[in-house]
């Protein structure tokens, strides 16, 4: 699947989105180089009544995390110069608990593997992230929410 068909089917998912469970009103840093992506994205996330703040590149994505903490984080993993998993790392270092919900089409095993194991909150397929966004967003509700 191209780049092309991918924007095609987000927009797509977007004009017949299914209203997402108003769990919250959150802060999102959705962190995504795609600039059609990332506007599409930020235009769904709006539309439920979520902010969504976009950074073009990791390095843009950790200076606007050392501004602001968001409710939770959607990062790429292929980003120009610092790759998904570094940003993850990163962030990892300095907060074991933000949740980070990583959107790719181009993930590898290894990639998907190695953001397990420091601790993201889950892994969607581009295409899929409207469709799956939901059952994410309840992930980062539930564990946030004193036991």
């Amino acid at each position: 699947m191209g780049p092309d068909y991918a924007i095609r089917d987000l927009r797509c998912h977007v004009e017949n989105i299914v209203k997402i469970p108003h769990y919250a009103d959150m802060k999102l840093l959705l962190i995504e180089d795609d600039v059609n992506v990332a506007e599409v994205l930020a235009i769904a996330f709006g539309e439920e009544g979520h902010e969504a703040t976009i950074a073009y590149t990791g390095e843009e994505g950790l200076a606007r995390l050392r501004q602001e903490r968001p409710d939770a984080v959607l990062l790429d993993v292929r980003l120009p110069k610092m790759n998904g998993i570094e940003v993850l790392r990163r962030i990892r270092s300095n907060d074991q608990t933000l949740p980070v919900i990583i959107i790719t089409g181009l993930a590898t095993q290894s990639e998907v593997a190695e953001a397990r194991e420091l601790g993201v909150t889950d892994v969607i397929e581009k295409s899929y992230v409207l469709q799956r966004f939901s059952e994410s967003l309840a992930r980062v509700l539930n564990k946030q929410r004193p036991a």
